[in-house]
């Protein structure tokens, strides 16, 4: 964390900020967040981020009383005080006190400034593993606090060689714990409709190659498939090359991968030049 965020109210030193220990954000794992970068001193696709941020505090009945306006004046003010070129920004709204411990009550607004590092280079050329796992995430789209099966199932992955998992029901493919899952067949994009957080990096990237079969994807079609990817704000958009022990395609990141990746790469700059 940098060393100054937003909570009750004020920029304060992020050292100093507190949650009371009866938050339905800490007792229930019950809050929302979101995430976005900062790229040359600017928020990058920042109304997107506001929208799903707003749209999550009203589904999950959190009172949020800051406006858009608030918001975004929060965030510059952030950036400039904590010197934040490249990084990133975590906004988080806790569950509230409730007086039955339990139903939503007045929420408490936190706004971080981080670093961030991207995975290394080599996975980007190399691509990586993930491992499928049986679940879907509660309220898969509004963007929770909760990933508690995922940090538990973590634990084992490393040992493993992945870098993450693939959520399915059945037959169907949802998403990864923290990104979005796209297959490519005959060099066109196949992404999950249901189940799923609406990534705003999975927005661009459709938007990038020109649209994709948005529909739902069965476990055959990995075995099918010619390349596979992740999307999301910290990865941007890292291939997959290993499926458990299924191999995709070649085995290495393919055209179609690495093109769209150049393409929002090159777009973030147009967006937010030097």
């Amino acid at each position: 964390m940098k060393p100054f965020c937003f909570a009750d109210g004020l920029i304060v030193p992020t050292a100093s900020a507190t949650i009371h220990p009866s938050d339905l954000g800490l007792i229930r794992g019950y809050g929302i967040f979101d995430f976005f970068r900062t790229v040359n001193y600017k928020p990058l696709f920042l109304e997107d981020y506001l929208n799903r941020f707003i749209a999550s505090a009203e589904r999950t009945f959190i009172p949020l009383p800051y406006s858009r306006e608030d918001l975004t004046k929060i965030i510059f003010e952030l950036i400039e005080k904590n010197d934040l070129k490249e990084g990133g920004i975590r906004m988080v709204l806790s569950g509230g006190i409730s007086e039955n411990h339990f139903s939503p009550g007045e929420g408490k607004l936190f706004i971080f400034a981080e670093s961030l590092v991207f995975p290394s280079e080599e996975k980007y050329q190399n691509g990586i593993k993930l491992l499928t796992l049986e679940y879907v995430r509660p309220v898969a789209e509004i963007k929770t606090t909760n990933y508690a099966l995922a940090v538990w199932h973590s634990a084992g992955w490393k040992k493993q060689g992945a870098e993450d998992v693939l959520y399915h029901q059945g037959n169907y493919i949802s998403e990864s714990s923290r990104s979005n899952f796209f297959l490519v067949k005959n060099g066109e994009l196949i992404t999950p409709d249901s189940n799923i957080l609406l990534g705003i990096t999975r927005k661009r990237i459709i938007e990038l190659a020109g649209g994709a079969h948005v529909r739902p994807m069965t476990m055959q079609e990995i075995r099918d498939a010619d390349e596979a990817f992740i999307t999301s704000t910290t990865k941007v958009l890292l291939p997959v090359t290993q499926i458990d022990d299924l191999k995709i395609g070649s085995g290495k990141p393919g055209p179609v991968s690495l093109g769209l990746l150049e393409k929002f790469r090159q777009k973030v700059k147009e967006i937010n030049p030097n």
